[in-house]
């Protein structure tokens, strides 16, 4: 048996030997995890990496899409919601068991086993998705600022690329930081959503039955585009890469016993950590489908005016500060993950290295200069239709990051006896037809409309 401070392991059939450093070097098998001790003081120590991933499941990107859900169709959605954070659960348990098992992430795993034209293309395409996710991030900061201090949005846009002094001041601390302050944004944006349900009042036999799925949602084009939109900006396509990283920060036993248990404390810290985000989602819609959809108001899509209509419809001044300030805790935490997801990226499908300043500037710039433009020439309105859309690039790029994994953590040759088991496999397999189904639907309505 290896000890637990072997980094070294021997990689399963069908992984090239590459010399590679691992994922995330700085922070590699960094943290410690107790030898001795009760399972919930060990639960303690690989609690984190789910709360990073959590984060860009509740980012600026769900916002938009939950509140033009709940304003033009009520509580209908809520059964998407359920359903893409259920789907988020499974993805993210088998993210984070290759991660362990293999000692790669997903980008490498690509890399090892993919052609060099495959890889690039597979590279190209996350490189877009974590723009998309960049862009709503930008947006969504932004517009926070200007609802708490009037700051004209474009200067807003402009602001954010300054944050990534905060996130090198956060990594300079050590990973353990980053993940205590990740914590303590989500629980400010579960209060704040907290305080507004109970200010709204929800029927909540209306919310019950809006988690239960209806065929409508297939049958309406609009309100499918939205679902699409939804299950985009819930099960996000970067968090696949940056978790089955981020996992590997803990110094766990590189046994055979030792990986099993550090896949059930992993998959229980993302599967509790993501139902936060389930709450958090879900409360999103149900403000906007009891504020709005229930007074009639069923044309609100865009983030500011949920913000000033909110005032006038629940009574109080309360309601529409906490909604911002939840708002700019959303678009400052997801800029962490992306930071991370983008190093981890581009590290593991090209091997190129970049310091950790420049690569969130390069990303900050990517996303920046199209909100700045559109900004420009079509003002505010214009880019809530941005962020909307880049939620559905989200989407479109998903199954090239959930085919893999699952395909990877499905093999033997690959996994070892950590291979999904049957009921998995088809689950896993399921899930991603699904997506890939969604998505083939969406563009042959986008084109035809």
């Amino acid at each position: 048996m290896k000890n637990n401070q072997d980094t070294t392991e021997t990689p399963q059939k069908g992984w090239r030997m590459n010399g590679e450093q691992p994922s995330l070097p700085e922070a590699h098998r960094s943290m410690r995890i107790p030898t001795n001790g009760s399972w919930f003081r060990k639960f303690l120590a690989f609690a984190g990496p789910g709360y990073m991933v959590a984060v860009g499941y509740m980012d600026p990107g769900n916002w938009a899409t939950d509140i033009e859900g709940g304003s033009r169709f009520g509580y209908t959605l809520l059964s998407v919601v359920l359903i893409s954070n259920l789907m988020a659960v499974v993805l993210q348990a088998l993210s984070g068991k290759l991660g362990i098992v293999t000692g790669k992430d997903l980008a490498q795993a690509c890399r090892d086993n993919y052609s060099k034209p495959t890889v690039i293309a597979l590279w190209l395409l996350c490189e877009l998705a974590i723009a998309a996710t960049d862009l709503a991030e930008v947006i969504g900061a932004a517009i926070a600022l200007n609802l708490l201090f009037g700051l004209p949005i474009i200067y807003g846009v402009m602001i954010t690329a300054v944050d990534v002094l905060l996130i090198l001041l956060l990594q300079n601390k050590g990973f353990r930081s980053l993940e205590i302050f990740v914590v303590v944004l989500i629980a400010t944006i579960g209060i704040c959503f907290g305080i507004d349900l109970f200010l709204t009042k929800p029927d909540l036999g209306s919310v019950a039955l809006g988690y239960i799925p209806s065929a409508q949602i297939l049958s309406n084009p609009q309100m499918l585009y939205i679902a699409i939109g939804i299950l985009g900006a819930t099960v996000m396509p970067h968090n696949l890469y940056l978790h089955s990283s981020i996992v590997q920060t803990r110094q766990f036993d590189l046994s055979p016993t030792g990986k099993r248990q550090a896949i059930k404390y992993a998959t229980w810290d993302s599967s509790i950590a993501l139902t936060f985000a389930l709450f958090i989602n879900s409360a999103i819609l149900i403000l906007s489908a009891a504020a709005f959809h229930k007074t009639g108001l069923t044309q609100v899509a865009d983030i500011s005016d949920a913000y000033h209509l909110l005032t006038p419809i629940v009574g109080t001044t309360l309601a529409s500060a906490l909604f911002a300030v939840a708002l700019l805790a959303s678009g400052q935490n997801s800029t962490l993950t992306g930071t991370l997801a983008g190093q981890i990226v581009m590290e593991g499908f090209v091997n190129i290295r970049l310091t950790p300043w420049l690569r969130r500037l390069i990303t900050r710039l990517i996303a920046i200069i199209p909100a700045v433009i559109v900004t420009a020439i079509y003002g505010e309105r214009g880019t809530q239709d941005l962020l909307i859309f880049s939620q559905v690039i989200l989407s479109l790029q998903l199954p090239f990051a959930v085919i893999p994994l699952v395909k990877f953590t499905s093999s033997k040759a690959n996994m070892g006896e950590f291979a999904n088991k049957t009921w998995l496999n088809i689950l896993a397999w399921f899930i991603a037809g699904v997506i890939v189904i969604l998505n083939i639907y969406l563009l042959v309505q986008t084109i035809t409309s």
